[in-house]
Parts: C-alpha cells; structure tokens; sequence
C-alpha cells in the first residue's frame, strides 16, 4: 500500500468520522440531550463553551 492510499484512507476514515459526529450532536440537541463529548471534540466545538449556550 502506498504512502498515497493510506493518506486517502485517513481521509475517507476522518469524514465519515466528522460526519457520524455531527449527526449524532444534532440528534442529541433535537432531543434536548446534552451531545457525548466526544462528537463535540471530533467536531472542534469546546465542550464548555457548547454547554454554556444550552
């Protein structure tokens, strides 16, 4: 495998990451639930920031 495909790979593996996160924040704040920390941070939101606006 070249250095090229396991670059893409990571790519491909952090958008899906990305994404998986957003949907489960937006879920969580549709539901009125605090989001897990854990898609905030993939997301690049500071969790105390986040809590201070709910």
């Amino acid at each position: 495998m070249s250095i090229n495909t396991k670059k893409r790979g990571n790519s491909f593996t952090r958008a899906f990451a990305v994404v998986g996160a957003a949907i489960a924040v937006s879920a969580a704040v549709e539901n009125r639930r605090r989001p897990a920390g854990r898609d905030l941070e993939t997301l690049g939101i500071d969790r105390d920031a986040f809590n201070r606006i709910l």
